[in-house]
């Protein structure tokens, strides 16, 4: 198995996975529509890995468009990242998160399907175990999304693992990942939110390069230590790793459907992170409390043990690694790839 196709590969994530893929002798192919995402990071990527990737600038939604891949290239599995993101955003517009993630990902199992290529890795996420009754959170916890995107993640685990029941051949992991933060060592590819981020790390970093004025904190009266939100942290690059390992476990043996949590298992506060970036930039980060925002929960954080066990997974960054990675990336490209 050498040939992957990596929906969603230009993005953050997907493009740190595309490059530890093909630093393993693995050929990649990357589909992305570029919501959220530059076309820069391509060239990017074919400078760090020395070697031409072929990218095709599609929706997943588009059958047709993506059945001439499947046509083109001998595809030996798939590790889907293609999606929507962001938990805010999702309650605003739950119909547009639904069509793009959850049809999206049926559009894109019906051809693998025609094309018999039945092995997939999904980028999934800890939202959906919902409100924990107890932490760390591990793979048999119940589940049950608190918002529209943690929701598709849940359903399309639903619809992978039915698959998997109707038709033995296939064979699906479920990778439900923390909170990724860092960016590749050399600075040259890392977080590009398109628009106010979503996520803490470049909204912390782009506050400390000028971009935005100040950060805001969602919520400072959460039962936690110091009342903000608790969460896993882990180095994109670690993240990337685990991608690689659960292709691994795909091709060495046949199971059906698994799910692994990848995380630090420990958790951050938003304080602490904060802290965290601001000794590795040198100075205080200007930032303000706000309402609590919609869908989040106040803790999370895994169990990693199974990873561990049966992909051979550990983490390698700390903390203090991960806001210096992202801090790099910024420094580099105050302005993302524009």
């Amino acid at each position: 198995m050498k040939t992957i196709l990596v929906t969603g590969g230009m993005g953050f994530i997907g493009s740190h996975t595309v490059i530890d893929l093909m630093k393993n002798n693995y050929q990649v192919v990357i589909v992305d529509n570029l919501s959220n995402s530059s076309k820069e990071v391509l060239a990017v990527l074919e400078r760090l890995t020395k070697k031409t990737i072929p990218f095709y600038p599609l929706d997943v939604r588009e059958k047709k468009d993506l059945e001439k891949i499947f046509q083109a290239k001998q595809i030996d599995a798939v590790i889907h990242f293609a999606g929507s993101k962001a938990v805010a955003e999702s309650v605003e517009k739950p119909l547009s998160y639904y069509d793009n993630n959850v049809i999206g990902c049926i559009n894109l199992l019906e051809v693998m399907c025609a094309y018999s290529v039945k092995k997939l890795v999904f980028s999934s996420s800890a939202t959906v175990y919902g409100e924990p009754e107890k932490m760390p959170l591990i793979e048999t916890d119940k589940t049950g999304a608190t918002n529209p995107y943690g929701r598709t993640k849940l359903f399309i685990e639903h619809i992978l693992k039915d698959l998997c029941q109707s038709d033995p051949l296939w064979d699906v992991i479920s990778l439900r990942y923390f909170n990724p933060l860092g960016a590749h060592e050399s600075g040259d590819i890392g977080e590009d939110p398109k628009g106010i981020p979503n996520n803490l790390a470049p909204y912390i970093t782009q506050v400390a390069i000028g971009k935005l004025e100040k950060l805001h904190v969602f919520g400072n009266d959460y039962p936690t230590k110091d009342g903000t939100c608790i969460r896993d942290y882990i180095h994109v690059m670690d993240l990337a790793v685990g991608h690689r390992a659960a292709i691994e476990y795909l091709k060495n043996r046949h199971f059906g459907y698994e799910v692994f949590n990848l995380g630090s298992g420990t958790g951050f506060s938003v304080l602490e992170i904060i802290n965290s970036f601001e000794k590795a930039i040198g100075r205080e980060i200007p930032f303000v409390f706000d309402e609590r925002r919609a869908g989040d929960i106040p803790i999370s954080y895994a169990d990693t043990d199974k990873a561990r066990k049966q992909l051979g997974w550990n983490i390698e960054k700390t903390i203090e690694d991960m806001c210096k990675d992202a801090w790099r990336w910024q420094k580099k490209h105050p302005n993302g790839f524009l």
